[in-house]
């Protein structure tokens, strides 16, 4: 996985070639106008962190905040991590649905979903269960699955 060591949002857009830059910025304002409130977006792991606030939820496993969803530019893909949907099984089937209906064959690690264009991802998709998962409903399922 490439680590950005850079501090902010904007230093490590400013940080990727132009291509890949593009690519970030697109999903990001995406992302942005479809996060549900509560959710803040930093820097955190070396990568564009869309997080609980420990203002918000103080009582994590590592005291660190939660990771709603992160966007990263990785060496040979970019990768979007949405942990509302590996929380949670229909909305997993949901972003697979949407590969089918794109004819497309999900890449997809532990957490995240990778991509090498825009064209092989189903954003619409994606975009919904970022919308769709609420502040409270992604902490009762982080809760749920800390047992």
């Amino acid at each position: 996985m490439a680590y950005s060591e850079e501090k902010t949002v904007s230093a490590y857009i400013e940080s990727l070639p132009e291509e890949r830059r593009n690519v970030i910025k697109i999903v990001r304002k995406l992302i942005l106008e479809n996060l549900p409130e509560g959710i803040v977006e930093a820097m955190n792991w070396g990568m564009i962190c869309y997080e609980v606030p420990l203002e918000t939820y103080p009582n994590t496993y590592n005291k660190k905040p939660l990771m709603y969803a992160a966007l990263a530019a990785q060496k040979n893909h970019y990768a979007i991590y949405l942990t509302g949907a590996y929380m949670d099984e229909e909305k997993m089937k949901a972003v697979i649905a949407g590969f089918n209906e794109m004819r497309i064959k999900p890449n997809m690690g532990k957490s995240c979903i990778r991509f090498t264009k825009l064209e092989k991802i189903p954003l619409d998709a994606i975009l919904k269960v970022v919308k769709e998962t609420s502040l409270s409903e992604f902490i009762k399922g982080y809760e749920k699955s800390r047992g």
